[in-house]
């Protein structure tokens, strides 16, 4: 389970940041001056914290001092009630994650310690390489034994000490940031912060204040200033993820950091000054856009110190059986299930398939069938359809799982699917009802735009690279007709 300690002598603070993650698995522990809060620090471990400046005896600003020394990479997030930029900035020559003002908003604290929660989590869950049968569930596993995937390996122990660019080409759902993150836990540089930014799931405005940061005033919603990730991130490594979605203008910003190490916040003048390495990932043809005017020449030579070529699913003989391995054991724990097996007719379907969306295609196929399973072994009958209609020639156009002939279909199988859920003792019922319904609610939309992504997007008011993320993880193609698993 998560945790916050929140070290704060007003009471209502204490009781505000309760009532944030009062729905939540957050727990929580609260402390009103340093002493108290360092025992807590000790006691605890948590994975994010809360600190005010202004404590009694002792500044906030002293005890930080005190907590790096114990823990480099602990979030810390300051409390303050001025708006002082003189404190904000020493605050961040400090290292800390960010900054609140007093009087705190609920949705804005909550928001921000999620975000530092996954900071922590992609530091503090290790990436091993598979080379023993047993998994940790502490653990991420870089899973995969054929030439292409020894090489990968070999690869990050070569340039993963050294503290220069790397690039991450693959496809989607080919497992890019467990790559990232594999170089920056064998780097010099980890025990300093890492931070993944995917590049695709922000506005060109967005993208460049969540980079960069923002003064208060430099546009419409910038109420106060805001700490950019490359500032947060000063010592450590920073992941951008999807790099070729990038505008031209972000491009620009991010050469100049690379050059000089320097930039200056959205409508700042100020020249800030950091130290990071970067790690950047794309599934996109880099050199076709250099072509196309789309990508700067000389920011793909700055990003690609060195590339990592990783290969796609259908290009890794022999590592599908112990990816199945894996993905049974890791969901057999999640699901509370019993699955022990696959019968030989699915693990021929599942060879013989090309797997376009990679891993994480796999991954979703697996947990899905899992979940369908009411024996100990998956069998063809439980695998998506298309992995059952690959290989069979005019086979018809499939429709959506969960969507009968009739639009309002998704809506009347809810029932049924909440049923079986609930029925055969699943624990994780909220995550996949959600699941559910953002499957039934892209997929009628691209129905609707006839496919059309950008119309898409505009009407479900996400961002592009947000629609297509989803659509990733739920498995919808287009094609002639949209579908999904």
């Amino acid at each position: 389970m998560a945790s916050l300690l929140v070290i704060d002598d007003d009471r209502t603070v204490l009781l505000l940041v309760k009532k944030a993650f009062a729905d939540s698995d957050v727990e929580i522990h609260t402390a009103s001056d340093a002493e108290s809060g360092m025992a807590a620090l000790r006691e605890h471990k948590p994975d994010v914290l809360l600190l005010d400046i202004l404590l009694p005896e002792v500044s906030g600003m002293e005890l930080a001092r005190e907590i790096r020394a114990i823990d480099l990479r602990l979030p810390v997030i300051f409390i303050t009630a001025t708006n002082d930029s003189d404190t904000a900035i020493e605050a961040m020559k400090m290292g800390a994650y960010d900054y609140l003002l007093k009087p705190l908003d609920i949705r804005q604290v909550r928001s921000l310690v999620e975000r530092a929660l996954e900071t922590r989590r992609l530091m503090n869950s290790p990436v091993r390489l598979q080379e023993a049968e047993t998994d940790s569930e502490d653990s991420d596993v870089l899973v995969g034994r054929s030439p292409k995937m020894l090489e990968v390996y070999k690869q990050i122990g070569r340039v993963a000490a050294q503290d220069v660019t790397v690039l991450i080409r693959g496809e989607s759902g080919s497992g890019k940031e467990l790559i990232a993150r594999a170089l920056y836990q064998h780097s010099h540089r980890n025990d300093q912060c890492f931070m993944a930014v995917n590049c695709a799931a922000l506005t060109d405005t967005l993208l460049e204040s969540e980079l960069f940061g923002h003064e208060k005033g430099a546009f419409t919603g910038a109420d106060r200033r805001h700490i950019g990730r490359f500032e947060q991130c000063n010592g450590g490594t920073i992941f951008l993820d999807e790099v070729g979605d990038m505008s031209p203008a972000t491009q620009s910003k991010v050469l100049r950091l690379l050059q000089e190490q320097k930039f200056e916040r959205v409508g700042g003048h100020d020249t800030i000054s950091v130290d990071v390495r970067l790690i950047s990932a794309t599934n996109r043809d880099l050199e076709q856009m250099i072509e196309d005017n789309e990508f700067r020449l000389d920011l793909f030579h700055r990003l690609n110190g060195f590339e990592i070529q990783l290969p796609p699913l259908r290009e890794r003989q022999g590592d599908l059986k112990l990816l199945l391995d894996h993905f049974l054991k890791r969901f057999n724990s999640q699901l509370s299930k019993g699955i022990t097996s696959i019968s030989p007719e699915a693990l021929d379907l599942m060879e013989k398939y090309p797997w376009p969306g990679n891993i994480r295609e796999m991954q979703g196929a697996v947990r899905r069938a899992m979940l369908m399973a009411t024996g100990p072994t998956i069998v063809p009958e439980l695998l998506p359809k298309d992995i059952l209609e690959y290989l069979q020639p005019g086979s018809a156009p499939r429709r959506v799982a969960g969507a009968s002939a009739s639009d309002d279909g998704g809506a009347v199988d809810l029932a049924s699917f909440l049923d079986e859920r609930i029925n055969s003792g699943s624990e994780n019922v909220y995550q996949e009802s959600l699941q559910f319904m953002e499957r039934y609610l892209l997929t009628r939309v691209l129905r609707e735009t006839a496919g059309n992504q950008s119309k898409a997007a505009l009407r479900l008011g996400i961002t592009r690279g947000s629609l297509r993320n989803k659509m990733r993880e739920l498995g919808i193609q287009v094609g002639q007709v949209v579908e999904g698993d």
